[in-house]
């Protein structure tokens, strides 16, 4: 049972650094590290987003090219209908976001919020934004319990990176 585990972890974050290649090209450096979340950080970013956080954990990787900060991805989990949701989301220096997926989504249905172009919609969102379903965010048909978890959980991310990247 570990060994499955660990190989399964290991290729949801090799899927992952697929991901930020893939964005950002060849040329760029990727360091990841693995953070712990306080208490306190994820009592105040529920209380803006009303979504917990899966763990205590989320995995983050540092950009670079050069010497200079291209961005930062955050790997986390939402619950779905009764699996968890696999989702990875890529932030400007500004905390804006660049791109989201989903990484594995373990559910029968409901899968279309992994395809790209419902993802999209999120390009440019910060914490700041709007991340209403049905009026800034699209619904999808037979996926809304997806649609809201995923949705809180770029919102709730949004929050993450902003307090972050105080500490980066």
């Amino acid at each position: 049972m570990f060994m499955i585990t660990f190989l399964c972890a290991s290729t949801i974050k090799t899927d992952a650094e697929k991901e930020i290649n893939n964005q950002f090209g060849v040329g760029v450096s990727v360091q990841f590290q693995k953070i712990s979340l306080s208490k306190e950080l994820r009592r105040e970013i529920f209380s803006k987003t009303k979504q917990r956080f899966y763990m205590d954990e989320v995995y983050l990787w540092k950009i670079t090219k050069g010497e200079k900060v291209k961005g930062y991805a955050i790997l986390d989990n939402v619950k779905g209908k009764s699996l968890p949701i696999t989702f990875l989301v890529i932030f400007d220096n500004d905390g804006n976001v660049l791109y989201s997926t989903v990484i594995k989504y373990r559910e029968p249905y409901g899968g279309e919020i992994a395809h790209p172009n419902w993802n999209k919609q999120f390009n440019g969102y910060n914490s700041y934004s709007p991340f209403i379903v049905g009026k800034d965010i699209d619904g999808i048909s037979g996926a809304t319990i997806s649609v809201h978890s995923m949705t809180r959980g770029i919102h709730k991310l949004s929050y993450l990176i902003k307090a972050l990247k105080e500490e980066l």
